[in-house]
């Protein structure tokens, strides 16, 4: 298949609206492909040449690119710059040109291994050998086909669909609706690899994607945790029930394999990127657990080396690094806590109960070699059977720091990529109604004014999450919580996923537009005093239903270990806004 193909459906779903629409097209378009070219595609239109876990940086910063774009068009670098702030970005600049190219001939594969190559080049030399790189395979494109090139470069395709989307477009190719749908989201939850998922679609059909197991080195994808208002709330849900306290870390899903001729350790974040080389302090310990293979989920959190407390979210997050890693581990020393097990020596444990993958846990880290290390540790847990119980526990978690308790159903099975009340968490309380933080992604900007129009940015507009739609709703405009040199950094951000329009998958009324509107990625966490109903918002709102906002939202730092589609969703903010309710009766009756 040749990529300008591809291209120019990838330009014909830019210009479409309807979600329906765009996975019709891309059910077409996987349709006419091999299983490898579908899985090409698969991994591009998401904006990588591979999955997550496995990472694809090219290392060709904006500066370099924009050096690239000026000779292909022979035009100055300031030229170049001042397309890109007027389109928002290098792919539409080039779009709007022409270089005696009019159709390109190379294929989907040919255009993956210019660019695996484009990856592998390293060492003296590399970054002008990767700019001559770009520059001739940018050279022997047309305009369409090199706009997605660039943005596949830039890690950002801006098409306005997610993961979840391509898993209907595979339905929808096979059976022509999307009935296959379950089926295809159970095994990609089990193996996150959408291009494998695809490529064994087109090759085995729907039995090989049925044959589909966990394989290390894979992630699964996570299981998340539901919220009510308290502890008895919670007894009442669950019965007797097991509480742990919830760390306020770095969660990382660990896959260790000593069945290879070299033994390989590999971190996954909850968003599925390889986080391998921030925890190299954690290797040894897990390569003394005997086991040939081995799924766990734990948390990873700093330590003060004095006090022996724990640091917070912040301080771990300081890890997420790609130089002096040794020396940040010895300021920043970390410990492991497991909270549950996955996979062990070739067997999938995930139909085990929670009670049993403990065991199991606890049997494999009770050795005298682990335990000497004190570095990996099973998380506590305490049997509870009633709210004054587990309210006590609570508060004693608080009282040390922590962020409160994750409470667990005993029997329940490990239910990846869902969230469910077999998991509900128990956060502490702070002032205001609404006792939690969420997790939004920016959406937009709005221009600053008065002292805030030195910085050109003056709020931002957030959003949260809609699985079922596949899409981001308006929840908050946020203009407080930022220091200035924040104010900066926040625009500097937001202008490296500008957009020209209202992204597809964005819904925000007329009288909310933003001056900039940015492509749905960047998670922050918001702090609020309560949620109110709102005809201006779109957080769950319906024809018949007003949306949900944030009543005086605070900004209070970033989540660079979530993805956008694992933020709050919109369905938990409905939940949260009859839960602050709950509280206020309870809170009167006392």
């Amino acid at each position: 298949m040749k990529f300008s193909h591809v291209a120019r459906i990838f330009d014909q779903i830019e210009e479409e609206s309807a979600r329906t629409a765009i996975t019709v097209v891309l059910a077409e378009l996987f349709g006419q492909a091999t299983a490898v070219e579908a899985s090409v595609i698969a991994y591009v239109s998401l904006g990588s040449l591979k999955p997550p876990y496995l990472g694809a940086q090219f290392n060709l910063a904006e500066k370099s690119l924009i050096h690239v774009v000026a000779q292909l068009l022979g035009t100055s670098v300031d030229a170049a710059k001042h397309e890109l702030k007027k389109v928002g970005d290098l792919g539409s600049v080039v779009a709007q040109y022409t270089w005696g190219v009019e159709t390109s001939v190379l294929s989907v594969i040919d255009i993956e291994r210019s660019l695996q190559k484009l990856l592998e080049m390293s060492g003296i030399g590399s970054q002008e050998n990767r700019e001559q790189a770009v520059l001739k395979l940018l050279g022997a494109l047309d305009p369409i086909s090199a706009k997605y090139v660039l943005r596949i470069i830039e890690g950002n395709l801006r098409l306005g669909f997610s993961d979840m989307t391509l898993l209907d477009a595979f339905s929808w190719m096979s059976v022509g609706n999307k009935s296959l749908r379950g089926d295809l989201e159970q095994a990609y939850n089990i193996c996150a690899d959408i291009g494998l998922i695809i490529a064994t679609l087109k090759s085995a059909g729907i039995a090989g994607i049925h044959a589909m197991a966990i394989k290390p080195g894979i992630p699964i994808r996570p299981s998340a945790a539901e919220r009510l208002a308290d502890a008895a709330a919670i007894i009442k849900k669950l019965g007797t029930c097991v509480a742990q306290p919830k760390l306020d870390g770095f969660r990382l899903q660990v896959h260790l394999d000593n069945s290879a001729k070299h033994k390989v350790v590999r971190f996954f974040s909850r968003n599925l990127l390889d986080m391998s080389a921030m925890f190299p302090d954690l290797v040894a310990s897990l390569y003394e657990l005997d086991v040939e293979q081995l799924i766990v989920e734990g948390e990873a959190i700093c330590i003060n080396p004095q006090t022996g407390d724990f640091l917070p979210f912040q301080e771990t997050v300081k890890r997420k690094r790609k130089h002096n890693i040794d020396q940040v581990a010895e300021v920043f020393p970390l410990k492991l806590y497991l909270f549950d097990i996955l996979f062990l020596n070739g067997t999938s444990l995930l139909s085990k109960t929670h009670e049993e993958r403990r065991d199991i846990m606890l049997k494999i880290c009770a050795t005298k070699a682990v335990q000497q290390h004190e570095i990996i540790k099973v998380i506590d847990e305490r049997v509870m059977q009633d709210g004054e119980e587990l309210f006590n526990y609570f508060e004693e978690t608080v009282t040390l720091g922590l962020e409160g308790l994750v409470v667990k159903r005993p029997d329940a099975l490990y239910q990846p990529g869902k969230r469910n009340f077999n998991w509900i968490k128990l956060k502490r309380e702070e002032t205001g109604s609404l006792d939690d933080t969420l997790d939004c992604v920016i959406l937009g900007y709005y221009a600053g004014q008065g002292k805030r129009a030195q910085f050109g940015i003056g709020a931002l507009l957030v959003g949260v999450y809609n699985p079922k739609k596949d899409m981001f709703e308006t929840v908050a405009k946020i203009g407080t919580g930022f220091t200035d040199a924040e104010w900066r950094e926040v625009k500097k951000a937001c202008d490296g996923l500008k957009m020209s329009r209202l992204p597809h998958n964005v819904v925000c009324n007329k009288e909310l537009f933003p001056d900039v509107w940015v492509d749905p990625q960047i998670v922050c966490m918001i702090r609020a005093d309560e949620i109110t109903l709102s005809p201006s918002h779109t957080a769950h709102a319906t024809t018949e239903k007003l949306g949900y906002a944030l009543r005086f939202p605070r900004f209070m730092g970033y989540r660079p270990d979530k993805s956008a589609t694992a933020a709050t969703t919109s369905a938990e903010v409905q939940n949260l806004y009859h839960l602050q309710f709950e509280k206020k009766t309870k809170n009167k009756k006392n």
